[in-house]
């Protein structure tokens, strides 16, 4: 399996509304360094597992949603705990409806796998992992 991964990074507001949180219950933020890491059985016809300009393209405008945000306030995520864990799937299905619309060329078709990595510090950090359906 290929694989190739971009990175960016997005700085958020938020808060949590659960008990098990404590402190982190309060408005504050945070600032992650977000890898998207696409897979492929086979490089394409030019060699690529997927296009790296137009990958980090799209990664940088799928971020713009949510950097220099109160997550709190997306309508989308009213009711949620936006958890670094929620938020890598967040990015993950912006992405692949990127792929599915065509923004990463049509070398992305190739793609089998995507997986998001949100690093919340050095130490911390959460994926969402996933195969990419060209079936639906």
């Amino acid at each position: 399996m290929f694989s190739l991964t971009v990175r960016d990074h997005m700085m958020i507001a938020h808060s949590f509304h659960d008990d098990v949180f404590g402190p982190a219950r309060k408005l504050h933020g945070a600032t992650y360094v977000v890898d998207v890491s696409f897979f492929r059985p086979a490089l394409d016809e030019h060699d690529l597992v997927v296009d790296i300009g137009l990958a980090s393209e799209t990664l940088s405008t799928v971020l713009k949603e949510f950097t220099l945000s109160n997550l709190d306030d997306h309508e989308a995520f009213q009711g949620r705990n936006t958890t670094t864990e929620f938020m890598a799937q967040a990015v993950f299905q912006r992405m692949a409806w990127a792929i599915t619309d065509g923004r990463l060329g049509e070398g992305a078709k190739g793609l089998s796998d995507m997986k998001v990595t949100l690093h919340e510090s050095h130490i911390a950090w959460a994926s969402y992992e996933g195969s990419l359906d060209w079936e639906t």
